[in-house]
């Protein structure tokens, strides 16, 4: 027997949990389908692990600027194995928390992996689930390249695993992943290199984001290596990994090599081919502006889409999906301009709408852009030579702000605030006619 739905999420993420709440808020009868732990990636082994970590790290930072400000402070070497502990602890009560989130608003989990049998029918755990609309939500996992001895490597999934701090680390990779991975082993004592094929890391960044960044990172100890590929990885007598790289570069006494080289979707395995969703040539599913694949009745949101890989991102595309089936908002559809973003870095970096090469390439000479560097207050006492940097992307005779990029001291706090403004339109005479809140490293912002 066929149990019978409203909707479906196939994927127990928070887009599709965001989905599947607000349809039922709705009135819908509604079902999630997850093999794994809820929460999805964010949850488990991305956002939520990561910035506990990230947390971790600010707390070395300070312990090492403490003895500047008078306190007597020995600060030892973390305790990786009770940290990782509480961690996953909390990580266990935020998988309960869904799940009794989910029970309030009567919300049926099914336990399995989803395959899908016809375009509005889906089978998992032996049992077969039909539903007016199917939201496929089943997100992305890291890639591995296929090179001699990869497997030697591990990807962010593993990292979280991982029993014991490694003492030296490579990071190959470019984007985010890579980036915040390398600062906070790196704070927390492990010996960090980076290894990239580009020149420059985060592209798509503004280049003050890219540059000023690569400095702070240099200056932390981070080892960067620049325009360089990965040939083949060993393990050597002591257990240790060597990498063999382009240009006849070797890297040895490696503790752990940490592949941060991209995400593929999920897709290759819940059968799409049955129901007839179209895909791009990477495997993610095909969308309009309204999350509707290209079957009647069949959705897709979060990175298993290919748009902008964040979980705020996929909860708002997920909300709006269900509000435009369930809640007669006909044209709610989600605004992918202006989405914020920070990466969680040490310092942070923030960063809404677009870069300065960006806006220069589709505007020329319209495009003015306003950028300071400064010393944060804070590293007056310090002599730390950390510095914060802010660009301002302004476009036509208002000068409407059409882009804003932040490197420094509480980057990530600062950025929500300014992009709800942005989001609105503001143009530089709105900054210039807020009062500046003194001292502050926000104040340089309405100050440029």
């Amino acid at each position: 027997m066929v149990k019978h739905y409203d909707l479906i999420a196939l994927g127990g993420g928070s887009g599709g949990i965001a989905a599947a709440k607000r349809a039922a808020q709705h009135g819908a009868r509604c079902a999630v389908i997850e093999a794994d732990k809820l929460g999805g990636t964010c949850v488990n082994r991305g956002c939520v692990p990561k910035k506990i970590l990230w947390h971790a790290a600010e707390f070395a930072h300070a312990l090492r600027l403490a003895p500047a400000y008078g306190f007597d402070i020995r600060a030892g070497a973390v305790d990786w194995a009770m940290l990782r502990t509480k961690r996953n602890a909390y990580l266990k009560r935020l998988n309960q928390i869904y799940r009794s989130s989910l029970s309030d608003f009567n919300i049926d989990i099914v336990a399995g992996h989803g395959r899908f049998v016809d375009a509005h029918t889906l089978e998992a755990g032996g049992r077969r689930y039909s539903a007016d609309h199917i939201v496929i939500a089943t997100g992305g996992r890291p890639r591995v390249p296929d090179l001699p001895g990869a497997g030697h490597g591990i990807t962010s999934d593993d990292f979280f695993e991982l029993p014991d701090r490694p003492e030296r680390v490579v990071i190959v990779g470019s984007g985010y992943i890579a980036v915040e991975t390398a600062c906070l082993l790196n704070a927390l004592g492990s010996e960090v290199t980076i290894m990239m094929r580009r020149l420059e890391f985060l592209n798509g960044f503004d280049a003050i984001i890219r540059r000023s960044l690569m400095e702070e990172m240099q200056h932390s100890g981070i080892n960067i290596l620049s325009s360089l590929e990965v040939r083949s990885i060993t393990r050597e007598e002591d257990g240790s990994l060597a990498l063999e790289t382009s240009r006849e570069h070797r890297v040895t006494g490696v503790d752990c090599l940490l592949w941060a080289v991209g995400r593929i979707p999920n897709t290759d395995n819940i059968a799409l081919g049955a129901a007839g969703v179209a895909t791009d040539e990477a495997g993610h599913i095909a969308i309009d502006d309204y999350h509707d694949t290209n079957v009647r009745g069949i959705h897709a949101i979060g990175d298993v889409t290919g748009q902008i890989q964040l979980t705020p991102v996929a909860i708002a595309a997920g909300r709006r999906l269900a509000d435009r089936l369930f809640g007669n908002q006909l044209h709610s559809r989600l605004d992918l301009e202006n989405v914020p973003t920070v990466i969680f870095s040490h310092p942070p970096a923030a960063s809404i709408g677009v870069s300065e090469e960006a806006a220069r390439s589709q505007h020329g000479d319209a495009v003015k852009v306003y950028a300071r560097h400064f010393t944060p207050l804070l590293h007056a006492m310090t002599g730390e030579k950390s510095r914060t940097a802010i660009k301002l992307v302004t476009l036509g005779f208002e000068e409407k702000i059409i882009g804003c990029h932040i490197v420094g001291l509480h980057a990530d706090e600062m950025l929500q605030g300014f992009a709800v403004a942005i989001k609105m339109g503001a143009c530089k005479k709105d900054f210039d006619n807020t009062i500046a809140i003194h001292p502050t490293s926000a104040e340089e912002l309405v100050l440029l």
